[in-house]
């Protein structure tokens, strides 16, 4: 059953209108998202697109906290006061010369490790200290942890931590991560194309793709400006957020699909802004609903789960975008070819 065009509520929002500005947004994130990438290529101590945690890259994390202050022993009020006294000032290059000159012992056949690269992060105004190394041994990780002691010591006990993880095991993480992305775009495609036909599959992807370009392009950046490293969790993001991107736009093209049917009389431009109008409600309150706990785990989830809620919440956000302004916008001309 069609409806007449004078029946036809005039949309609040026609997006078609605004797509020029759109597509002039879209792609001017995707191409800083692109030179960031290329940029990270093209550094010598990254050789990738993005800087590669140690979950991919192999390697051993030492996480120390300074016992900053000198607490008083005859009081314990003193000695929380104590506690709670700045740490004395140190610096990542500081560390990292001071690494250098550590000599460790060889295990067996094993070459030395190189401790000049080692990546040095001061956290929490130098309370805490994390470096990544080359993969150690348990003696060599000792040997590390005695070091920090005497010169930016002394630590906390309870403090400390050590993860190894080896070359091989990362390689294989890094292998099964992109396998998982890769898996997952083809079955999306599959889906829709089932479900709908071609030129939506198609969309679909081009929207996946725009999704992930820009949250990747970020982290690029984060990687060459603050030297943030990608890691499983990283990849784990990714596969979120394509599937919350594919199932917005699924609800919005299931919407176009239900208009051209009732509004065959108009212009597809006019289809898709009363579908987009319908839906844009939804979408919104989705989206917010949904970065509502991010924002709790961005802010109370601790520093482990910082840079996956950062992914998650921009992932999410750029996906409600592409559902709303790239994939309405795009269809019209594909629909006229």
């Amino acid at each position: 059953m069609t409806v007449a065009p004078s029946l036809v509520p005039e949309p609040r929002f026609r997006i078609n209108r605004h797509r020029w500005l759109a597509w002039i947004g879209s792609g001017l994130a995707c191409l800083l998202s692109l030179v960031g990438l290329g940029l990270c290529w093209l550094h010598p101590s990254i050789r990738s697109p993005l800087k590669p945690g140690l979950d991919f890259t192999g390697g051993t994390q030492i996480q120390v906290v300074r016992a900053c202050g000198s607490p008083s022993a005859s009081s314990g009020s003193n000695s929380d006061r104590g506690a709670n006294l700045p740490c004395p000032a140190i610096s990542a290059p500081q560390i990292q010369q001071e690494l250098a000159r550590l000599e460790l012992k060889a295990e067996g056949s094993d070459q030395l490790p190189n401790l000049g690269s080692t990546n040095v992060q001061v956290l929490d105004k130098g309370r805490s200290v994390v470096l990544r190394l080359p993969a150690l041994s348990p003696d060599q990780g000792s040997a590390v942890l005695e070091d920090l002691n005497q010169r930016i010591g002394p630590l906390q006990k309870t403090g400390s931590s050590i993860d190894t993880i080896g070359p091989t095991l990362g390689s294989r993480l890094l292998q099964g991560s992109l396998i998982s992305l890769l898996v997952s775009f083809v079955a999306i495609a599959a889906y829709i194309s089932f479900r709908y036909s071609g030129v939506y599959a198609f969309l679909a992807l081009v929207c996946l793709a725009h999704d992930v370009l820009i949250t990747c392009g970020l982290f690029a950046w984060l990687g060459l400006l603050r030297g943030i490293e990608v890691d499983s969790l990283f990849a784990v993001s990714l596969i979120t957020v394509a599937g919350y991107s594919v199932t917005d736009t699924v609800v919005v093209f299931d919407r176009i699909r239900e208009q051209r049917k009732a509004l065959a009389q108009l212009p597809v431009v006019d289809q898709v802004d009363v579908a987009v109008d319908a839906t844009l409600t939804r979408s919104l309150y989705t989206s917010l609903t949904t970065l509502l706990p991010l924002l709790a785990l961005l802010f109370f989830g601790g520093s482990s789960l910082f840079w996956f809620s950062v992914a998650l919440a921009v992932g999410i956000g750029v996906g409600s975008w592409s559902s709303i302004g790239i994939a309405p916008t795009l269809l019209p001309l594909l629909a006229r070819r």
